[in-house]
């Protein structure tokens, strides 16, 4: 396996800073959002896929610091109804391209959400078959999702993007196995699994049991952690607060280590590799109750302690 970055947590550097921060830290790869909910600071779609130099430039920049992509991420909700699903859609198209250009074959992404009905203007996430109109509102979002992403798949395939990782997350149509079984059944394995721990410890599920239940389509694999607050004993783990305000929430995404400890990260390697998992570790900070380098420094550290 291979220790790497979502270079979003540095996007107050330049690309150049970012890749000598990469490599100060001993990390051998980078993820680089391409826009959607990404503020792409370290990749500029229109000019990367217009200018052959650019791609160069980048590459350079990356092998002058020991660095590769383990992939290029367009997370966003290509499901979202009217022009903003159209946007959305049409990055995850370019960022295909600029993945063909650059030789990759893995994006990532996630599935969206749909609205409920015909006519909605927002997404609509159900958690619960009750009342009874939930089931109509999943029946119509499958309805319009399976289409989709059928075009979707296309037109990765098409750039010769092999495998697109979802990741589990709520307010997704994807944020479990079962869910992504059926796109799978619908669209074919190029869709597989993003494994970022984080959600799925809020969501209340096993991380090391969905790799068991998912070794045939992990295709990539963020590093975040979360940690169960006080607060989650009467307000549940059903927050809505902001992320910065950490003090009151009842779960906070926190440097690994932090949340679970060091020998649950060893557990989680090992459960990877018995699954045949040999790709990269990619590490997504958004720990925002330390300082970022802090909170990188010590991502790095643990996860060069438990590989190997």
């Amino acid at each position: 396996m291979k220790l790497g970055l979502v270079t979003d947590s540095l996007a107050h550097l330049s690309f150049p800073e970012a890749a000598a921060v990469c490599r100060k830290l001993g990390l051998e790869q980078v993820e680089l959002g391409c826009g959607n909910w990404s503020p792409a600071p370290h990749i500029d779609l229109d000019t990367l896929t217009a200018d052959a130099g650019k791609r160069r430039e980048l590459l350079d920049t990356l092998d002058a610091n020991g660095l590769t992509i383990s992939a290029l991420n367009c997370s966003g909700n290509p499901l979202f109804p009217g022009e903003k699903g159209e946007r959305d859609r049409a990055v995850a198209e370019k960022t295909f391209l600029l993945s063909e250009q650059l030789g990759l074959k893995t994006v990532v992404m996630m599935s969206g959400l749909p609205g409920g009905c015909e006519g909605d203007k927002m997404p609509t996430w159900v958690v619960t078959s009750w009342p009874p109109e939930t089931e109509d509102i999943l029946r119509y979002q499958w309805e319009v999702a399976i289409p989709q992403w059928e075009k979707l798949v296309a037109q990765a395939r098409s750039h010769g993007v092999e495998r697109i990782a979802l990741e589990f997350h709520g307010w997704q149509l994807v944020n479990n196995v079962e869910n992504l079984r059926r796109l799978q059944a619908a669209v074919g394995m190029t869709v597989g699994v993003n494994m970022d721990p984080s959600h799925l410890f809020w969501m209340g599920g096993d991380p090391l049991a969905m790799i068991d239940a998912l070794s045939d389509c992990i295709y990539h694999v963020h590093i975040k952690d979360v940690r169960t607050e006080p607060a989650s004993a009467v307000n549940t783990m059903l927050d809505t607060k902001g992320v910065l305000e950490y003090k009151t929430r009842s779960w906070n995404f926190v440097t690994p280590g932090t949340g679970h400890d060091e020998s649950w990260w060893r557990r989680f390697v090992e459960a990877l590799r018995s699954a045949g998992y040999d790709g990269a570790l990619s590490i997504e900070q958004e720990d925002y109750t330390i300082p970022v380098m802090d909170a990188l420094e010590q991502a790095s550290a643990l996860l060069h302690r438990v590989i190997v």
